[in-house]
């Protein structure tokens, strides 16, 4: 006989009870502050600074800063280097700004060089990380290939939609919109939108002009421009500019 059939309703009601009400004080009580032993082992959690509980894998703290009133989400993975107890030498590897509110679930996985600045938001299971496995040997498991890495940095004031992935060598400039479920890679301007995999810039902000509409997927052909033209009452077809190209 189970133990949970053996108790009567009542019982497993006020156990019940009981295990929430400790759960909620868990939720409320155990979160990582710079004032809490596991706060201190990080080589910089700000004031303000909060983990939520319950915490994703973490470790690497010496190695890891976090801003002045950032906070970090539950379940999220913060990690610096392969493993613990590594020694990864005298800089930070991964450094998040002040302000930043990290979404539940995400991963910043770090080896290199992580940069992410001020006021950064992201949602959900977002994963950010500086290091993947090469692929240059086709008679190795990718697996087993030793990994390359490359640094990261997001820019201030950037928010980074439900389920994005940063790749190695990503550089984000400030106030860019990452669309979820992008897969972003490469060099990407200040105030641009990116979405897409893998991510591409679908909107732009020019100082003179404002926010430029949205970017075509597929450059428009002659006869549409032409058609486009004639419409509008203008003599010459305008030209549609390539996706990161100012509008003239």
């Amino acid at each position: 006989m189970s133990l949970r059939s053996s108790l009567s309703a009542a019982s497993r009601r006020v156990i019940a009870v009981v295990l929430h009400r400790v759960w909620e004080w868990l939720r409320a009580h155990a979160e990582i502050s710079p004032s809490t032993p596991a706060g201190r082992r990080f080589g910089y959690l700000g004031e303000g600074a909060c983990i939520g509980f319950p915490t994703g894998a973490i470790y690497g703290e010496p190695w890891i800063r976090i801003g002045d009133h950032t906070l970090i989400g539950v379940h999220v993975t913060l990690s610096a280097g392969f493993v613990p107890g590594l020694d990864l030498g005298p800089d930070p590897i991964v450094t998040i700004g002040k302000a930043c509110s990290i979404g539940r679930g995400s991963h910043i996985v770090g080896h290199k060089s992580i940069e992410i600045g001020d006021d950064v938001f992201t949602g959900p299971y977002v994963y950010i990380t500086d290091q993947n496995h090469g692929y240059t040997d086709p008679d190795t498991p990718i697996g087993r290939q030793w990994p390359v890495n490359d640094a990261v940095v997001i820019g201030s004031g950037c928010w980074l939609g439900t389920g994005a992935i940063i790749l190695p060598g990503t550089r984000l400039g400030r106030n860019v919109v990452v669309a979820g479920g992008a897969v972003v890679r490469g060099e990407f301007p200040d105030h641009s939108v990116i979405a897409g995999v893998p991510a591409k810039v679908v909107r732009s902000y020019d100082p003179e002009a404002g926010w430029l509409p949205p970017q075509p997927e597929v450059p428009l052909d002659e006869e549409t421009l032409a058609q486009i033209a004639e419409l509008t009452g203008d003599r010459k077809p305008a030209q549609v500019p390539e996706p990161g190209e100012r509008a003239s």
